[in-house]
């Protein structure tokens, strides 16, 4: 079979602005970016504001192994399905960082001839957008720093500082590092440090926007510190909210793409799901649903991760009721969740395949009580002996799971056409009776003790002291009321990587508690999970190159 990046190339793409006119966007509408991608500008969103919504379909996934479950190549054949099947549908994706795409997962648009197109420039530049938070979040922290090198008119008390530079880069040496060192004319040394930049309050805000209006209000209300009297400062006590907006003046509008089979994609936002919320923006979902009869959608890592924050904040927040969810899964997730090596994971093993089981029953359940109709996607390997996959049919079929095989990286959307009419006719006749987990006006401690124990399935949670404190300290402020965002290990239901399947008998130690006061939720920091992610041993660039004829290569 030829290579992701060969299939890309090889792809006819139909101009982005044919695209655009499919699907019933004006030409004026549209800001070229080249010939095969394009902002959609606020003037769609202002004509089609009071139009029907379509139902929206949520694509997730057992916890990631290192064989990879392609949730995002289901995602897009899923989209492709419904256009073979001549049904109205768009994909809304989020856009890949940087940090991932040279680290350990390379490319992150799809694979096989399941892909979003022009794959190159999706996985590097694409628009520019990270780019804009990156400078609008690293603006913020140039302003609070001058503002204490200037004589810190706000009484600022430097220990406080909330707000880290970012980079969307995976850097493990600018974690922690002190700033200032250059003199007198050097500005006020102080410790810092960096996350990515999709982990950043500001990407945040940028994904649960409504409008400019309020992405300004939103960078506004970002709490940057405490002043010596323990009172909180805002961006907005700075004057910098509205500099910070002009860099994103662009970004804030949605990509659109295709993929290889010509269906629209709208692309926008990139949070991760393990230290953020992880769902792609509520505009481009919101103009996804005004455009098309049927919109797929998928959440970050597990759905332990990105499902349950996609319900519990990008839903609730956007006034989102999906109707159904497709639950992706795979014979070698399993069987490494069943103590299977990496390396042994082509080997036939259905014992293994049983044990491993657990975690995809664990994730089912965890999705039913969202009260949402959820099919189960069992992506088919190479390597799948008949025997693995007659097996996990005939599990989904004892725990009550409705369930198909697909094969999009192979076939495209012709590998998940039985799968999007088993959907559709789910969606006929049930009728999704969405809530979220929790109620909002719950003491903070009990919101994140239900999500470790309904979702996670921990006994409990212990609460460090400087979470303790920092829960307090969200209390006084009047933001209690506000949905969690826990930010864990991806590899586990637990806060431990090592712990595969479905654990029990554990608790999760949440070690902070930290206030995203702009994107309006609560930041949990669970087990050893950091904000700025390292290179591997062997990272994603050493395969990276690019030609004489700026081609690049290695991506995928």
């Amino acid at each position: 079979m030829k290579t992701d990046v060969e299939i890309a190339r090889e792809a006819p793409l139909k101009p982005i602005s044919e695209v655009g006119n499919e699907l019933g966007l004006f030409e004026s509408e549209l800001e070229y970016y080249g010939p095969y991608k394009a902002k959609i500008t606020d003037a769609a969103f202002e004509r089609l504001r009071d139009g029907k919504d379509g139902k929206l379909i949520l694509v997730t996934a057992v916890n990631p192994t290192p064989a990879g479950e392609g949730k995002t190549t289901v995602t897009v054949g899923l989209g492709e399905a419904f256009g073979r099947l001549e049904q109205r549908a768009v994909i809304a994706l989020r856009e890949p960082s940087l940090g991932p795409v040279f680290g350990v997962k390379g490319g992150a648009a799809g694979g096989g001839y399941a892909q979003v197109a022009p794959m190159e420039d999706i996985n590097l530049h694409f628009t520019g957008d990270m780019h804009a938070v990156t400078s609008a979040n690293n603006l913020l922290c140039a302003a609070l720093d001058n503002h204490l090198f200037q004589g810190n008119e706000l009484k600022i008390d430097p220990s406080t500082i909330l707000i880290r530079r970012a980079m969307d880069m995976n850097e493990r040496a600018l974690r922690k590092i002190v700033i200032g060192l250059g003199g007198k004319t050097g500005g006020v040394p102080r410790e810092d440090g960096f996350m990515i930049s999709v982990a950043s309050e500001v990407m945040a805000i940028l994904c649960l926007s409504e409008d400019l209006d309020d992405l300004k209000r939103r960078l506004g209300d970002i709490l940057v510190a405490y002043d010596v009297e323990k009172n909180p400062v805002y961006a907005r006590d700075l004057k910098v909210e509205g500099a910070m907006a002009a860099l994103l003046k662009d970004a804030i509008k949605p990509n659109l793409i295709q993929t290889l089979e010509n269906t629209p994609c709208i692309m926008h936002g990139g949070p991760f799901a393990n230290i953020a919320h992880g769902c792609n923006s509520v505009r481009a979902t919101r103009l996804a649903l005004k455009l098309a009869d049927y919109v797929v959608t998928e959440a970050g890592f597990g759905a332990d991760l990105g499902a349950e924050k996609f319900f519990d904040i990008k839903c609730r927040m956007a006034g989102l009721k999906p109707s159904a969810v497709v639950l992706v899964t795979t014979v070698k997730a399993l069987k490494y969740n069943g103590g299977v090596k990496k390396e042994d994971l082509a080997q036939e093993n259905i014992f293994a395949l049983g044990v491993g089981a657990v975690n995809l029953e664990r994730h089912v359940r965890n999705l039913v009580k969202y009260q949402v109709p959820v099919v189960v996607a069992i992506n088919r390997f190479a390597t799948d002996t008949p025997d693995e996959l007659g097996f996990l049919a005939g599990y989904c079929d004892s725990i009550g799971a409705a369930w198909e095989f697909v094969n999009c990286y192979e076939q495209g959307g012709e590998g998940a056409v039985a799968l999007t009419r088993q959907l559709m006719e789910i969606l006929s006749w049930n009728e999704s009776r969405f809530t979220p987990l929790y109620d909002l006006e719950l003491p903070i401690e009990q919101k994140i003790e239900t999500i470790a124990t309904e979702i996670y399935g921990a006994q409990g949670v212990d609460f460090d002291p400087a979470a303790k404190t920092s829960i307090r300290r969200i209390e006084k402020l009047g933001r209690a009321n506000l949905p969690i965002c826990i930010a864990k290990t991806q590899y586990s239901l637990s806060d431990d990587p090592k712990k595969l399947g479905a654990p029990e008998s554990f608790r999760l130690r949440v070690r902070d508690v930290t206030l995203s006061n702009g994107a309006g939720f609560i930041v949990a920091l669970a087990g050893d999970i950091m904000t700025m992610p390292g290179l591997s041993r062997q990272p994603a660039l050493e395969r990276i190159d690019v030609e004489q004829n700026g081609s690049v290569t290695g991506i995928f």
